[in-house]
């Protein structure tokens, strides 16, 4: 995995190299869910389904803590160079942010319950789905950081790709709303929401910037 080179960043761990594969498997689950959980919301509203995937992602993000902090111990346990270790930290930190962030957008939608007019379903599904290929990008990204760091930049590509998609979505998307017949603190309501959806992609984006850094300094 992670390629100093030719060689593993790691020296013998092969239970840490799985931890991490672990917890970029749950972003990318998250990430999933949340697809699912929007759909979910927009037919049938804040009711048990909703709800359980609402606590699904908290679950999962539970689990992703336990993992980092396990990898955390790890790292200091492997025979890692001190500029790789922190960078693996930083990584792993910023990826749990992206769940955060997704975890953020579903309690948003079960507290606030957003009444998103049937002519925008279809627009925010879109917006959605390519948040989450963005953030999907990003984990493949990362598991080329770890297993072919020669890929690490064909795959930061297709984050930035999603991500201007994002934001050209999220911008129709906010035309449209402020273009209807909903009063004024409606629009602005449904803009909040929008607006949230789409940092999810701005900060797969930022991540996979980082990571290209990260995949330099390691290719040297």
């Amino acid at each position: 995995m992670f390629g100093l080179k030719s060689k593993s960043l790691f020296s013998q761990s092969k239970e840490l190299e799985r931890q991490i594969d672990e917890f970029v498997n749950t972003v990318s689950e998250v990430g999933l869910i949340f697809k699912k959980a929007i759909r979910d919301y927009l037919s049938n509203g804040s009711g048990n389904n909703f709800d359980k995937m609402v606590e699904q992602v908290s679950s999962m993000e539970s689990k992703a803590d336990k993992i980092k902090k396990e990898v955390e111990t790890a790292l200091y346990e492997d025979t890692l160079i001190p500029d790789a270790r922190s960078d693996v930290l930083r990584l792993l930190e910023h990826l749990d942010e992206i769940i955060g962030l997704i975890q953020g957008n579903c309690y948003r939608f079960s507290i606030q319950k957003p009444a998103f007019p049937k002519d925008f379903h279809n627009d925010l599904i879109n917006l959605t789905d390519v948040v989450i290929d963005s953030a999907e990008s990003l984990c493949i990204s990362v598991r080329s950081f770890f297993r072919d760091i020669k890929t690490v930049r064909d795959n930061a590509h297709k984050v930035t790709f999603y991500e201007k998609e994002s934001d050209k979505q999220t911008s129709d998307l906010q035309r449209k709303i402020f273009k209807s017949d909903l009063t004024l603190d409606q629009k602005m309501h449904l803009r909040y929401f929008v607006e949230k959806i789409d940092q999810i992609a701005d900060q797969a984006e930022d991540i996979a910037d980082e990571l290209q850094i990260y995949s330099i300094k390691r290719s040297i």
